[in-house]
């Protein structure tokens, strides 16, 4: 097995060879996060995990990109069931454009840099 900066090549000949990404984990603090069990299960599945301040408002993956535009697109709307909900959520990450992940993950970089300049203080939008 060999090893570059993002890739794991599994197998020993070029026919049999895998190509795997590495996976960088990207969390907050919060405890649920950080309990023995969900480290475990990051450990398990061999995830490197990046770093996170004690609290970044500018930084939670939570409330950053992903989940903002959730409850943006949620906003207003009332559900009877559990099943509406889950309607609902299936019918956001459908309409999502292909590029939408790969976007969020450039602009919290841009965030990142950011954070980094001013030495950690309060990014605003």
């Amino acid at each position: 097995m060999t090893k570059n900066s993002n890739t794991t090549i599994v197998g020993s000949s070029k026919n049999d060879q895998v190509w795997r990404k590495k996976i960088i984990f990207h969390q907050n603090n919060a405890r649920v996060h950080t309990c023995v069990k969900a480290m475990s299960k990051i450990k398990e599945l061999k995830y490197d995990l990046l770093p996170h301040p004690p609290y970044s408002p500018d930084l939670a993956p939570s409330d950053f990109h992903l989940f903002l535009k959730l409850k943006i697109f949620l906003d207003g709307q009332k559900f009877v069931t559990n099943d509406e909900v889950i309607a609902a959520v299936e019918d956001y990450f459908a309409g999502l454009e292909r590029n939408h992940f790969m976007e969020g993950i450039t602009a919290l970089e841009r965030r990142w840099n950011k954070c980094v300049e001013v030495h950690g203080y309060y990014v605003e939008k």
